[in-house]
């Protein structure tokens, strides 16, 4: 008797193409994505993320291939900003109306935002005085002072000034956005009315200040915050006053690690539209975000 062959069938065995011949194609694997989409129009992705925008956004105006590096940074950084001026309106509105998990939500998402924040730093961080002066011409009088939304930020954390709406005299939008900011009341201003709603002694005058000016320091405040931390470690103002910390330390980053790119980058130098550059980023990274959040601790 013949044996079984031991390859089976010899129908089941694989053939080459003929001659001349392109194999067949292959079948699309298992949940391969719908290449059809956006066949006639826009893909849905960019409908929704706007890339196309975003990325035809840069106009270097040196022959320099470092200002690109700069500009898209300077770009990313505006978008962060607007992000975490999202996340601390949403958390100064959450606290007007007491609902703390809102408020601590949001600022817990801003500690990761001011993280990827501080480090778009990184590409700009190690350019030489040659480096940056092949393009600094190119900003003209531009200065990261005139950013609008930077300038949002600021206010949120009480850092109010009326002169910082000069420069946008000429953007009615801006100008109009900046103004209604300079008058509600800063993220700080709602952490204390927060806490003087929980019955803890924080002065009328504090709770009554006209939020249109820069916010101080003031000792009964501290004397509030050193209670709340001798109390406690479970206690809901507790654990926002770590949120905030968290948030205060990471803006100090952001001031210092400016600082340092620009000392880096153009020494003691007159700053861009005239300002003082290194001399007032200095001044700038000396100040705490929320002060007596930190002062207090030396006395619990």
């Amino acid at each position: 008797m013949s044996q079984p062959s031991p390859v089976g069938p010899v129908e089941s065995m694989p053939t080459a193409p003929a001659p001349g011949l392109a194999p067949a194609a292959e079948p699309d694997p298992p949940f391969a994505p719908d290449l059809s989409i956006g066949s006639s129009s826009t893909t849905p992705y960019e409908d929704y993320v706007q890339a196309d925008v975003l990325t035809h956004l840069q106009h270097p105006l040196s022959d320099d291939p470092g200002e690109m590096v700069f500009l898209v940074t300077t770009q990313v950084m505006e978008l962060w900003f607007t992000v975490i001026v999202h996340e601390w309106s949403t958390a100064a509105e959450a606290l007007r109306r007491d609902d703390l998990p809102v408020a601590m939500a949001a600022l817990g998402r801003s500690i990761h935002e001011l993280e990827a924040l501080n480090a778009a730093w990184k590409p700009l961080a190690r350019l030489t005085p040659a480096q940056f002066n092949s393009y600094r011409s190119a900003l003209g009088e531009g200065s990261g002072f005139q950013s609008a939304m930077y300038r949002r930020l600021e206010f949120l954390l009480g850092e109010k000034s009326a002169s910082m709406l000069v420069p946008h005299r000429g953007a009615p939008r801006e100008h109009a956005e900046l103004e209604k900011a300079l008058q509600e009341p800063s993220l700080w201003d709602e952490v204390l009315r927060l806490l003087a709603r929980r019955g803890h002694a924080v002065p009328e005058a504090v709770l009554r200040r006209d939020p249109a000016l820069r916010y101080e320091a003031d000792p009964a405040v501290e004397e509030v915050w050193s209670a709340v931390y001798a109390g406690s470690q479970e206690s809901d103002l507790v654990r926002l006053g770590e949120v905030l910390t968290d948030v205060a330390e990471l803006v100090w980053r952001w001031r210092n690690d400016h600082l340092v790119a620009t000392r880096r980058a153009m020494g003691a130098k007159v700053g861009t539209a005239g300002s003082a550059g290194v001399a007032w980023l200095e001044k700038r990274a000396r100040k705490n975000v929320f002060p007596e959040l930190w002062t207090a601790r030396s006395h619990v």
